[in-house]
C-alpha cells in the first residue's frame, strides 16, 4: 500500500508573530518552523499503518527550498521518501491543485484536518473534488481492513462512524494517533532518504496577499458586580455590541 501524506510548514505557536515589507510579508526572523501539528497526526497514523500493513511512505510539501529541514524531520519520523513543489502556499486552491497534480498511484492521502497557519481546513476536501476521491475530515479514527477504511470522524454533538474503499482522502486530528518524535537512528538515515523538488504545474496562484494584520490588543477588563443585571446588559449592548 501507498500514502501519501502532505505536510505544512508552520510557524511553532509559541511564536511572536510579526511583519515585514509594509506588512505584506512574515517576518521570518527568529522564529521556529515545525511539521503542522494535525500533519503530525496523519504521519503519525501513517506510521503506524506502514509498521502493521507494510505501506510506503510518501511526505509532500508545497514550499519554497527553506522547508525542507521540515521534511526531512518527517523523513525522520518514518516517511520513505519526499516531494517538494517549488511554490508559496498561499491559496488554498493552488496548494491543492499541486498535491493532485503531483499525486499518482496512492491508495491513501492523508493531511491535517487544517494548517494552524492560514486556518482554511479546505484542502482535503479540494484534493478529494479534483481526483475524483472521497475526502472524509475531520478524521479521529482510522482503521484498515482489507480495501475497507474504517473512519470516526467528529460531528456536531457527537462522532459519526465511516466505512469507505480505497483511495480515499483523510484530513486528521487527535486522537488519531500519538505524535511520534524522530530518534537519532531516523535522524541519520533520513539524510539519505530521497527528497525530490518539483515545480509547480497546471494552475497559476489565483490570489496574492496584498496586506497582514494583527488583531487589535486586549482592552482592559471591566468587572460589573453580580447582582447589575442591568448595567451588564446595557454594557453589552452599546459597548461591546453583542446584543
Amino acid at each position: 500500500m501507498k500514502i501519501l501524506v502532505c505536510i505544512s510548514h508552520v510557524p511553532d505557536t509559541t511564536s511572536k508573530i510579526t511583519f515585514t515589507d509594509n506588512n505584506t510579508r512574515l517576518d521570518t526572523n527568529g522564529i521556529q518552523f515545525i511539521i503542522g501539528p494535525y500533519d503530525d497526526y496523519a504521519l503519525a497514523r501513517a506510521v503506524e499503518l506502514k509498521e502493521t500493513q507494510g505501506a510506503t511512505i510518501t511526505v509532500l510539501n508545497v514550499g519554497p527550498a527553506e522547508t525542507e529541514p521540515t521534511l526531512r524531520k518527517a523523513l525522520a519520523i518514518g516517511a520513505d521518501d519526499a516531494i517538494r513543489v517549488n511554490a508559496e502556499p498561499t491559496d488554498s486552491l493552488f496548494v491543492a491543485t499541486q498535491i493532485a497534480e503531483h499525486t499518482n498511484g496512492y491508495d491513501l492521502i492523508l493531511m491535517g484536518r487544517e494548517s494552524i497557519d492560514y486556518n482554511g481546513g479546505v484542502v482535503h476536501s479540494l484534493v478529494g473534488e479534483l481526483l475524483g476521491l472521497p475526502s472524509f475530515s475531520p478524521v479521529m479514527k482510522l482503521e484498515l481492513a482489507g480495501n475497507t477504511v474504517k473512519m470516526a470522524r467528529e460531528i456536531e454533538g457527537g462522532k459519526e462512524y465511516l466505512e469507505a474503499s480505497l483511495p480515499l482522502v483523510a484530513g486528521c486530528q487527535e486522537p488519531i494517533a500519538e505524535w511520534k518524535i524522530p530518534n537519532m537512528r531516523g535522524i541519520m538515515s533520513a539524510r539519505t532518504k530521497p527528497l525530490k523538488v518539483v515545480e509547480p504545474k497546471g494552475l497559476e496562484l489565483p490570489t496574492v496577499n496584498k496586506k497582514f494584520e494583527l488583531p487589535p490588543a486586549k482592552g482592559a477588563v471591566k468587572m460589573i458586580a453580580a447582582e447589575n443585571v442591568a448595567e451588564l446588559v446595557t454594557r453589552l449592548k452599546n459597548e461591546a455590541k453583542v446584543l
